[in-house]
């Protein structure tokens, strides 16, 4: 029996999607937007009636009648943290996701459970989203930070990282409720989870929290200098918060995030390149020997995903530091489409639960 999945992944000037038909790809394809015609929308959420036409239009390019399909899945966006798992969507969602106050800012991800829920509602099957980057696991001692005002917070590649611990867990011959894993996934951003028996249960905040830096972000950075950088009157706050989040890391040293491009540079002999790289994989390496700390040095296996994966040289400058925790297992790229998919399928074939967002 054919069980036709869309997932919508949307990102800042693109929207992903794919159609599964159970484990089987049916299509995939980025739709690619120009600046100027988002340029209408002053709020990124209304963006999504735009974006949702071209959904509709890619599917029908394709040969999907939209009334095969079974169920909508989007990418989750900053809501209120919640526990891992696939949500329905709902009202009490959608207004969260318009709340920029929730997290001082917006991503143009929230535009998953908007499009999926507009199709799905028209269509009259359920619309989801899967493990969205708020996810949060955390137990007490995970949220102390050192001063009360601040507390640590969850953010992360979550969404690929819970699924890539799903399949590592099946390798092992584990349920995930079973196993002991460190996730590493190495993209602009970096996250590095300690997984308790399926449950993330600390990760370094991969946004603006503190671990390695990336190709795009500053990571952690000594406290004294960075007050008087945010003081020095270079930067305004959103300024020095779009430096941190976008322009740090390989940006600020080396002038741009590609990693093909400082290994080529890496290879060509720059002795700049090969020493931010090897600080970064330094970095990453004290991350996941904190991991292992954290889940009391019992852990099954790590596993390194992202597109730096491709990077034969970090793999194994992070590997020689870290190997003799656990076995490493290597997921090259990103599943996120897959993932999406795979949640909405769970909950269609009894296998999980569907959660309501009431937070």
């Amino acid at each position: 029996m054919s069980q036709l999945i869309l997932a919508i992944n949307p990102g800042s000037t693109s929207t992903k999607i794919a159609v599964h038909d159970g484990d089987k790809p049916v299509f995939e394809k980025t739709l690619r937007h120009d600046p100027a015609e988002l340029e209408p929308y002053p709020n990124i959420i209304d963006q999504y009636e735009f974006r949702q036409k071209l959904v509709l239009e890619a599917m029908q390019e394709h040969n999907v009648d939209p009334r095969s399909l079974v169920a909508v899945v989007g990418r989750g966006g900053l809501i209120k943290p919640v526990p891992g798992g696939t949500f329905r969507i709902n009202e009490a969602m959608k207004k969260d996701l318009r709340d920029p106050t929730l997290w001082g800012r917006t991503h143009a991800s929230a535009l998953g459970a908007f499009i999926a829920d507009a199709i799905a509602r028209d269509l009259g099957i359920p619309g989801f989203i899967v493990d969205p980057v708020v996810v949060d696991e955390f137990g007490e001692l995970a949220r102390i930070s050192g001063i009360p005002e601040i507390e640590r917070k969850s953010l992360l590649h979550a969404l690929n990282i819970r699924y890539i611990a799903r399949l590592l867990a099946a390798e092992l011959d584990r349920k995930l409720d079973e196993a002991n894993l460190i996730g590493v996934h190495m993209g602009g951003g970096i996250s590095v989870a300690a997984i308790s028996k399926g449950r993330v249960v600390d990760v370094n905040n991969a946004l603006l929290g503190m671990g390695p830096f990336s190709p795009q972000r500053a990571g952690a950075l000594p406290i004294g200098d960075l007050l008087e950088l945010a003081y020095s009157g270079k930067y305004t706050h959103p300024e020095l918060v779009k430096y941190l989040t976008k322009a740090a890391g390989f940006m600020a040293y080396l002038g741009t995030d590609s990693g093909i491009e400082v290994n080529k540079r890496i290879d060509a002999g720059d002795a700049k390149a090969k020493l931010i790289t090897d600080a970064m994989c330094y970095q990453v390496a004290k991350e996941v020997g904190a991991s292992a700390a954290v889940l009391k040095g019992k852990v099954d296996a790590i596993f390194l995903s992202g597109g730096l994966v491709y990077n034969d040289y970090i793999v194994q400058q992070i590997s020689s530091r870290v190997e003799f925790i656990a076995p490493i297992k290597l997921y090259p790229g990103e599943r996120e489409m897959e993932a999406l998919c795979q949640g909405g399928l769970r909950v269609l074939n009894g296998l999980e639960e569907a959660r309501e967002y009431n937070y």
